[in-house]
C-alpha cells in the first residue's frame, strides 16, 4: 500500500508517502519558525494561512520523489488533533477532499499515536508489548503500549508539558522562539549543581508530570540573580538537569510497575542529548533498550502519520465522508479494528 500523510497539528506542514511494499519513506516538511520567531511563538491564524499555501507544493515535491501519480496512492492520512483547530482543519480539510476526489479510503490519525510509532520505521524496531515516554510541545506521557491500536496512558501532563517548560524557560533566557534546543545548547557550558531546582512530583505516587511550579521557581530564580551570560547559562543547565531527572525517574517507575525493559522516546525532545544518554543508561541497567526516531522524525512530519494510517487502513479502518478535527483527543479512546 502507498499511504499519503499528512501533518498540519501547529506550524509545520508535513507531506509524505509510505510505501508498505519496500518501506520506502518519502516526505518533505516546511516550517514555520522564522515566520512565528518574531512574535515570540506561534500565531494560530498565521499558521493556517501558511499551511495553505505550502501544502499543495509539498505534495507535488512528494510525488515526485516516489515517482507516482496522484491517483496511485491508496489511501489518505491526516492528524485530526490535537493542536491548533485553524491548522488542522486546513489538513483535514485538503486530505478528505482529496480523498473523495480519488474514491480512495481516508483515515483521521492522533498527532501524538503518529509521534509514538515513528521509532518503528527504524530498521531495528521495537516488538510489542513496550514503555513509551512521549515528549513534545504540548505533551508528556508514559504509555503502555500493548500493540498498535491497544493503550493505557499510565502518566500525563498536569499543566505544562516538557516541550512547553524549555521553550517558556528559553524565552525568559532571551534565547527566542523556539527556544528548547537553544537552551541545551546553553546548558553546555552551564553548571547544573549551581541552582537548585525542583524534581516535580517525583515524591508523590504515580506517574503524571508537572513543569508549571519549576517554570516560575527558574524564574523567581533568574530575577534574584545577577544578569550575566554565565549565570544564565548555569539556570539552563541547572534546569535542563530538574527536567531530565523528573523524566528519568518518572520513566524507571513506570518500566518497574510494568515490568517492561523497551523504552520508545518520541516528540520533539527526544532530540536532547542529555536526556537520551540518561535514558539509555537506565534501560541497560534492566538489561533492555531505548528506541528513538530518526531526527528527521522527531519533530512534526507527516511520515509518522502515513505509517500510522497505513496500519489502521490496512486493519479495514477508514473513516465517513465527515472531516474531523479537534483540538484535544484523548489517546486511550483510541482503538484498532
Amino acid at each position: 500500500m502507498k499511504i499519503l500523510g499528512i501533518e498540519t497539528s501547529c506550524d509545520d506542514t508535513g507531506v509524505a508517502v509510505y510505501d508498505s511494499e519496500c518501506h520506502e519513506i518519502y516526505h518533505e516538511v516546511y516550517s514555520q519558525t522564522a515566520m512565528h520567531n518574531q512574535y515570540g511563538g506561534v500565531v494560530p491564524e498565521l499558521a493556517s494561512r501558511d499551511h495553505i499555501q505550502r501544502i499543495i507544493p509539498l505534495l507535488k515535491s512528494v510525488l515526485e520523489k516516489a515517482k507516482l501519480k496522484i491517483n496511485q496512492i491508496d489511501g489518505v492520512a491526516y492528524t485530526a488533533g490535537p493542536g491548533l483547530i485553524g491548522a488542522l482543519l486546513v489538513g483535514a480539510s485538503f486530505a478528505r477532499s482529496l480523498a473523495w476526489s480519488l474514491n480512495k479510503p481516508a483515515v483521521s490519525i492522533h498527532h501524538m499515536e503518529g509521534h509514538m510509532l515513528a521509532p518503528l520505521l527504524e530498521a531495528s524496531p521495537p516488538s510489542f508489548p513496550f514503555l513509551a515516554l512521549l515528549v513534545s510541545g504540548g505533551h508528556t506521557q508514559l504509555v503502555y503500549v500493548k500493540n498498535i491500536g491497544k493503550y493505557k496512558i499510565l502518566g500525563d501532563t498536569l499543566d505544562d508539558a516538557v516541550g512547553e517548560a524549555f521553550d517558556k524557560t528559553a524565552k525568559l533566557l532571551g534565547l527566542g522562539y523556539p527556544g528548547g534546543a537553544a537552551l541545551s545548547r546553553l546548558a553546555e557550558t552551564g553548571n547544573a549543581k549551581k541552582f537548585k531546582f525542583t524534581r516535580p512530583m517525583i515524591n508523590r505516587p504515580g506517574l503524571d508530570f508537572s513543569f508549571s511550579g519549576l517554570k516560575t521557581q527558574v524564574l523567581t530564580t533568574y530575577k534574584k540573580s545577577s544578569l550575566d551570560e554565565q549565570i544564565k547559562a548555569d539556570v539552563a543547565a541547572s534546569f535542563q538537569e530538574a527536567i531530565i531527572d523528573t523524566l528519568v525517574i518518572k520513566s524507571r517507575r513506570a518500566l518497574e510497575e510494568t515490568h517492561l525493559n523497551q523504552l520508545v522516546v518520541a516528540g520533539g525532545v527526544s532530540a536532547n542529548r542529555l536526556l537520551k544518554n540518561r535514558l539509555e543508561v537506565l534501560l541497560e541497567k534492566y538489561q533492555g533498550k531505548t528506541y528513538f526516531p530518526r531526527l528527521e522524525f522527531s519533530t512534526d512530519n507527516g511520515a509518522m502519520i502515513a505509517f500510522a494510517g497505513y496500519h489502521r487502513l490496512n486493519a479495514g479502518q477508514h473513516d465517513d465522508l465527515k472531516i474531523k478535527a479537534t483540538a484535544r483527543w484523548g489517546m486511550e479512546s483510541l482503538s484498532l479494528l
